[in-house]
């Protein structure tokens, strides 16, 4: 894939655009370059029939079918004396310039919109991790027998959580296939894909390119023999979303040394596939209202931090052999990190303070929604975008006031150039405006929120010396939160 493009879909450009300039050109050259650029197109248009045309090139072929269509009949040879006879009887009358320009700027907008919408939406390219370890990952679906489903009234139905894990792996990747992204199969992948988008309220071929798209992490690898016990790191994704949402930042943190367990949250998030084929859609709506959208926004957070805490308890039963998997006495669940996106963060925190098991806590962008905010014994990394207090009075005093409930030492980092989703996978496959996924690039925010975790992580849970607050405070504005004082550094 170059530019967002592969080889036959820049191919089928290139001709399409020959064919847009060569009425421009001598008419001792047209000829050949016209029939030369249809040759061109009609190859690279067949080769991406057969392996199936991305909507962002329907409007290419369309453009170089409407080119050809005005251009080679006038190429065609024809006999002399059809020729004499046509001059004799039918003097030739040239169409104004002027008329035909219309229809030759429509044919080069419709070639020029391939390009440009395949680098709006591109299939994802994800970044090599920067670790030391080979990436694997692994699908596990887990009932809770105690908790009832509290989206359905169904007596029988029990809480299912699907969780996916990103490990430390063993060996070299290359020539191996790589995971789906969206899912575990193709037809997953699309599921979710199209889920999202309804829920986002786009049409489903704008993320088509992420449900082909693949990870850098390979299905059941083998497990890493060196390293020893991997901390644990627990991930609940933001409103809808899903558990691959952060895979690019899974993906480096397994590189480094530890297990990243995501979660999907049925009923919440946009589409969640169980081991049978049903499909779970979500059920989470706002209404519009204020007070009532919060009140189930507090309840929204409290499934998932019982979702995160039962979680916990099943990847130690993992770890002593309890559960079948590879993984098995790997997981330092002594040494966990819970973390989430959005409202998922707002669940890592009320699950850290429900669940002392937890050692720190990380809230990608995460307003707080727990209604009885208390005191709690974990350090916390909080990553915001630059919130403009008109546009969100709240955020961020309800932020303050979670953070200076903690009784450890905590972080509010406001990273520049960053929008709300830009702490995910998105700038990966939407368009780089900021509003949508800052002003970082496609990737520079997917390092930011990766670096910033991982040196929190290795200072809560693997005890690494140094000045945590000297290697946050370069990525943006840091507030530091102590038990009792707030020290503020510009990044």
């Amino acid at each position: 894939m170059t530019l967002g493009m592969s080889f036959p879909e820049i191919v089928v450009v290139l001709g399409a655009a020959l064919l847009v300039v060569a009425r421009r050109l001598p008419s001792r050259a047209r000829r050949p370059v016209t029939i030369g650029a249809a040759a061109v197109v009609l190859l690279s248009a067949t080769a991406l029939v057969l392996a199936g045309v991305r909507w962002q090139f329907v409007p290419v072929l369309a453009g170089a079918a409407m080119l050809l269509s005005f251009t080679l009949p006038t190429l065609l040879r024809r006999p002399a004396w059809w020729l004499r006879w046509r001059s004799a009887h039918r003097p030739t009358r040239r169409a104004p310039w002027w008329l035909a320009l219309p229809a030759w700027a429509a044919c080069a907008g419709l070639v020029a919109a391939g390009p440009v919408a395949a680098w709006a939406f591109p299939v994802p390219d994800f970044p090599e991790p920067s670790g030391r370890f080979p990436v694997g990952t692994l699908v596990m679906e887990w009932t809770d027998p105690a908790r009832p489903e509290p989206a359905t009234s169904a007596p029988e139905d029990r809480r299912t959580v699907v969780v996916q894990f990103w490990y430390p792996a063993r060996g070299s990747a290359t020539g191996t296939a790589r995971s789906q992204y969206l899912g575990r199969t193709q037809r997953e992948a699309r599921v979710v894909s199209h889920a999202a988008a309804d829920y986002l309220g786009v049409p489903g071929f704008l993320l088509g390119g992420a449900s082909t798209a693949r990870t850098r992490s390979v299905p059941g690898a083998a497990v890493a023999g060196a390293g020893g016990r991997f901390p644990v790191v627990l991930f609940s994704p933001g409103l809808g979303g899903v558990r691959t949402q952060n895979t690019a930042w899974a993906e480096e943190l397994a590189s480094l040394g530890y297990v990243v367990v995501a979660l999907d949250h049925p009923y919440d998030s946009a589409a969640v596939v169980l081991t049978g084929g049903r499909t779970i859609r979500t059920r989470v709506a706002a209404t519009g209202d204020e007070r009532e959208d919060e009140r189930r926004a507090a309840g929204w957070t409290a499934v998932r931090a019982d979702d995160l805490g039962f979680v916990l308890t099943q990847l130690g039963r993992l770890d002593r052999g309890e559960i079948a998997g590879p993984l098995t006495g790997r997981l330092d669940t002594a040494r966990a990190a819970v973390t989430g996106h959005s409202i998922g963060g707002a669940a890592a925190l009320v699950a850290a303070r429900q669940d002392p098991r937890f050692a720190a806590v990380i809230d990608l962008d995460g307003a707080p929604h727990d209604p009885e905010p208390r005191p709690f014994r974990q350090p916390v990394l909080a990553l915001t975008h630059p919130v403009d207090p008109a546009d969100n009075p709240t955020y961020i005093p309800r932020l303050t006031q979670v953070l200076d409930l903690s009784t450890a030492t905590s972080y509010r980092l406001t990273v520049p150039g960053t929008s709300h989703l830009t702490f995910t996978d998105a700038p990966l496959y939407l368009p780089p405006v900021p509003a949508l996924a800052g002003s970082l690039g496609r990737t520079e925010g997917l390092r930011i929120t990766a670096a910033t975790s991982a040196a929190f992580l290795d200072a809560t849970l693997r005890g690494k010396p140094g000045d945590l607050a000297a290697r946050l405070s370069p990525y943006g504005d840091l507030t530091v939160h102590h038990a009792d004082s707030e020290v503020r550094s510009g990044g």
